[in-house]
């Protein structure tokens, strides 16, 4: 498996990072088994892995620590922090009083006493980055953190950050977290070159695109095609029907080009040269062991070029999947005057 390095901070990660969201009640329940696919991963040349504390409530995190206990210093490890953690008011968001109380439960869970980069889940318009990267910035000079990054930042809030680093002497943000297959290509306009610009590492999230580029016969079956996640596979929806029309033609690409729906996809987004590494969550062995089969893909630039027939560069395809596409804050119901 081919390395980079990891946003200028010299440290070494394999291109392929294990994403650990499925491990625990929001996927697989069955903690040996998780145990295993994790340790699998490492045993396949992916030394990468990333989870958050709200994953499964803390559950994920339990798993890594167990999977990793004996081989965590040969294991680059990354955990988020934001998201709501509980049902008081001060159990999420980036405020200096929850940045450090949200990393010493994530150090606990994981069973070590650093993380290799903590980042921030989403954007909190509630709070000052300058008070978020000084917490931040102490953490790391703590030895607690080698290295902070964002997730889901727009280009301008990535702008502000790193400019508020340099301004204020804090540690800034050396990687960012978005979502980005070939069927959300929307991240190529600004994100990309916005973290290029400033020599980040990007971990792109996504690149089945919650399943529809899983390679199964029929992608609105399955378990997230149900529950809250129903309405990605919902045909009625506008531009739902638009992603089931390129799948179909990216179906047949991938069988002319002689490889799978999901090697076709991950290896798509790896080509991009602002990408450090690819999150793949699988949640059975069986899925993990297909995803590894891939890793030696390369496509060629015919190959390419017809994925941007299918799907153009910078294009959605439908620019309403719910989980790229957040409410900015001024359009927030809670924020508007009226």
């Amino acid at each position: 498996m081919e390395r980079r390095i990891l946003g200028g901070t010299g440290i070494s990660v394999s291109e392929y990072a294990l994403g650990a969201m499925m491990f625990g009640a929001m996927g697989n329940t069955d903690h040996d088994e998780s145990v295993g696919m994790i340790r699998a991963a490492l045993d396949g040349g992916i030394d990468f892995v990333d989870t958050a504390d709200v994953y499964s409530g803390g559950e994920s995190e339990v798993i890594v620590g167990k999977a990793l206990a004996g081989r965590r210093d040969s294991v680059v490890l990354a955990t988020k922090f934001g998201l709501p953690m509980g049902d008081e008011p001060n159990q999420g968001g980036a405020s200096p009083r929850w940045v450090k109380r949200a990393l010493e439960g994530s150090l606990r869970r994981l069973g070590t006493d650093y993380v290799d980069l903590y980042q921030l889940h989403r954007p909190d318009p509630a709070t000052d980055i300058d008070e978020t990267l000084g917490a931040l910035s102490d953490l790391v000079r703590e030895g607690k953190v080698r290295a902070i990054g964002s997730s889901f930042f727009s280009p301008e809030e990535t702008v502000e950050a790193q400019w508020t680093a340099e301004r204020r002497g804090h540690h800034r943000f050396r990687t960012e977290q978005p979502p980005y297959s070939i069927l959300t290509r929307g991240v190529e306009q600004r994100v990309l070159p916005t973290a290029q610009r400033y020599g980040m590492g990007v971990l792109t999230f996504g690149p089945l695109n919650s399943g529809w580029l899983s390679g199964r016969a029929d992608p609105t079956t399955g378990h997230r095609a149900t529950g809250r996640g129903a309405q990605v596979f919902d045909l009625s929806r506008p531009g739902v029907q638009a992603k089931a029309d390129a799948v179909a033609e990216l179906t047949k690409l991938a069988a002319d080009a002689g490889i799978s729906v999901p090697h076709l996809a991950i290896a798509f987004v790896r080509a991009h040269p602002a990408v450090t590494s690819v999150l793949i969550g699988p949640r059975r062995p069986e899925q993990l062991a297909d995803l590894l089969a891939g890793v030696d893909v390369r496509l060629s630039d015919d190959v390419l070029d017809r994925i941007d027939e299918i799907v153009p560069p910078g294009v959605d395809v439908h620019p309403g999947d719910f989980y790229i596409n957040p409410t900015p804050p001024i359009l927030d119901k809670r924020l508007r005057r009226r």
